[in-house]
């Protein structure tokens, strides 16, 4: 071993009382595959083994070597050389503790079993060690290595979050994953305490919305913002019930989570049905103790619950990621079908026109009047790739409409008093009003 390093490993020992750990993590990025602890004790062997040959010559430099190690090194096989040459240790300077971690590697067992412990109530195939120390402990070890010039060494936040993961891999057989663990296990082994983040669990799929008058997502009480009063029936809610609640409280219950947040590609009016293949959503349910779901069960369970009102299909286990795509994707096309009414008979002539004149075309639509409240005054432009129209009665039709995503279908009929143009009413001079609306496709490949 390089004497530079023997050196200044017993100066270190010299001056501070280390433990294995401590002074072979000083060393760190010397060697590969070594743990900190072995290191520690090689340097330690090495240095009593120099020691010893000088105390065999009858060098005192020698014999002070061996003391420093078997008191501030805790190296026993140095004690021992110095009882067989009937040389005395002091037995008080053989109780300290380690200067920079206070013997705290000494509970990581107990640290990870008790982790073990807490953990035994969730479900999870991975998890990652997150260490805090405190700053007193960081600030000691700081100055100890500016006062020693170390250039080779690890944190101790690092060490120990290494081998609590070695531990708690080896007694419950899962996975350490730095990038995305499903719980990170947060220890301070100066205080022992132990405390679990349980990330998110992401599901995927699509869902139909089959009756009309359900909001997406939860609707606070305008006059009481949740609190509760006569308008909303101390309900807190403008609506009893939503998209967002009705499926997400058969995920919570399948999860044992704290609770749901629901992504979706966009949303559609309350009186508006979601048809065809569904709209596609991700649901993130928080601190699920659960993970290991059988989806299928879990989508026939929603659709029995929800029966007549909401529809999941297409259940993935999926990923934070695949919120940021479903946020991008909300301008893909989409595919509508509104009923339109007239207030004047309509002609062959007046549905060619609209086809022709809305069929690849573009649309400036001002923020609609009735969503100005929640939404900037801007101008949009959004673009319609086909418009067919069929009659249905002298004042009515029906029109397919497969536009770009984020088109107001409803000021597309009306006009919006001249917010959108070109409109319906515009086109053909003809006051017209939406009386159903139904989304039939979002086009996003799953």
């Amino acid at each position: 071993m390089d004497s530079g390093i023997l050196e200044k490993a017993l100066k270190m020992l010299e001056k501070r009382p280390l433990c294995d750990h401590c002074l072979g993590r000083q060393f760190a990025l010397l060697g590969h595959g070594v743990e900190n602890d072995a290191r520690g004790k090689a340097i330690k062997l090495a240095l009593t083994l120099e020691a010893h040959a000088l105390a065999l010559s009858k060098t005192e430099e020698g014999i002070k070597a061996l003391k420093i190690l078997a008191t501030n090194g805790f190296f026993e096989t140095a004690k021992e050389i110095l009882h067989k040459m009937k040389r005395r240790v002091p037995e008080k300077n053989l109780l300290k503790t380690c200067f920079l971690c206070e013997n705290k590697f000494e509970t990581t067992d107990d640290l990870a079993k008790r982790a073990l412990k807490q953990l035994e109530d969730y479900e999870y195939n991975n998890f990652l060690v997150g260490v805090e120390l405190p700053l007193f402990i960081e600030e000691r070890e700081d100055e100890f290595r500016a006062e020693f010039g170390v250039g080779y060494a690890e944190s101790m936040r690092t060490e120990f979050g290494r081998i609590l993961g070695k531990k708690i891999a080896l007694y419950s057989e899962k996975a350490v994953e730095h990038k995305k663990p499903e719980v990170v296990v947060l220890v301070d082994p100066f205080t022992n305490k132990i405390g679990l983040q349980v990330n998110p669990l992401f599901i995927s799929g699509r869902y139909k919305k089959l009756a009309r008058g359900i909001p997406q997502s939860k609707w606070f009480c305008s006059n009481c913002r949740g609190k509760g009063c006569e308008k909303c029936n101390w309900t807190g809610k403008m609506y009893q019930e939503s998209v967002e609640e009705i499926i997400g409280k058969l995920f919570l219950d399948a999860t044992g989570g704290a609770k749901t947040s629901f992504h979706a590609s966009g949303r559609e009016d309350i009186d508006a049905r979601m048809l065809g293949k569904g709209r596609p959503f991700v649901i993130e349910i928080s601190k699920p103790k659960k993970r290991f779901l059988d989806l299928k069960k879990l989508e026939n369970d929603v659709n029995a619950y929800a029966r007549g009102k909401v529809e999941v299909s297409n259940l993935k286990f999926s990923n934070k990621d695949a919120v940021r795509k479903l946020k991008k994707a909300e301008s893909t096309q989409k595919e509508y079908r509104v009923i339109v009414e007239f207030e004047n008979e309509i002609t062959k002539e007046d549905m060619q026109l609209l086809e022709d004149k809305l069929t690849n075309s573009i649309i400036k639509q001002k923020t609609p009047t009735r969503v100005l409240h929640r939404r900037a005054d801007l101008t949009r432009e959004k673009y319609i790739y086909d418009v067919k129209v069929k009659v249905l009665s002298p004042k009515k039709v029906e029109m397919k409409i497969r536009c770009q995503g984020g088109l107001y279908v409803k000021e597309l009929v009306t006009g919006d008093d001249g917010r959108t143009t070109p409109s319906v009413s515009e086109l053909l001079k003809n006051r017209a009003k939406p009386i159903k609306l139904d989304v039939l496709n979002v086009v996003i490949k799953d």
